[in-house]
């Protein structure tokens, strides 16, 4: 396995796409066209996300995870992640991310918390509202209290701008709905 930065903007829009779709499902309403809105206008645009794919030998996608600045610039969070044919492609994918930048993740059971303990995160915090917060070996906070606010989306915003904006509502679903088609069978 071999993991890859997604950053041609066709393939990105169509992993994107695939992972939001994977993360949420068909049951998630408009949150999953938001997500992949708001990252491919603002986040991606600014250099405050990326997106990486674990390929196998032939450069088939086995899992996808997208990854979002801190307000400070400094780590990186693992926001979204999925597996997409190998049930244990997103472990290695996160476990590969660990090593080479500073992750972050929030979680809030028990079984997400194993899971990214396995994957390479060593060290966790209590975070707000009973989550907990893993950091990788790379990251540099020393506790919770040295941690920035990962970047964010306004989604009520986005959302308003769909109800308002008939046009920038189907030009969304379009992008989505190609990107889903698109999705490419080697990186």
């Amino acid at each position: 396995m071999k993991v890859v930065h997604v950053n041609a903007e066709a393939q990105r829009n169509a992993c994107l796409a695939r992972l939001c779709a994977e993360v949420y499902g068909q049951e998630a309403g408009l949150t999953p066209l938001v997500v992949f809105t708001g990252t491919g206008s603002v986040l991606f645009p600014q250099e405050a996300a990326r997106l990486f794919a674990a390929v196998d030998g032939k450069g088939k996608p086995q899992a996808l995870a997208l990854l979002v600045l801190d307000e400070e610039g400094v780590g990186m969070t693992v926001t979204l992640a999925c597996a997409l044919d190998q049930a244990d492609a997103k472990q290695r994918l996160i476990s590969e991310l660990t090593l080479k930048a500073p992750l972050r993740v929030e979680v809030d059971s028990a079984e997400q918390e194993a899971f990214y303990q396995k994957s390479g995160f060593k060290r966790w915090f209590g975070g707000a509202g009973g989550k907990r917060i893993g950091l990788g070996a790379r990251h540099p906070a020393k506790s919770v209290g040295e941690l920035a606010p990962t970047l964010s989306l306004d989604e009520a915003l986005i959302l308003r701008r769909f109800k308002h904006d008939p046009k920038a509502f189907e030009a969304a679903k379009q992008a989505f709905l190609n990107g889903l088609n698109d999705f490419p069978d080697s990186l």
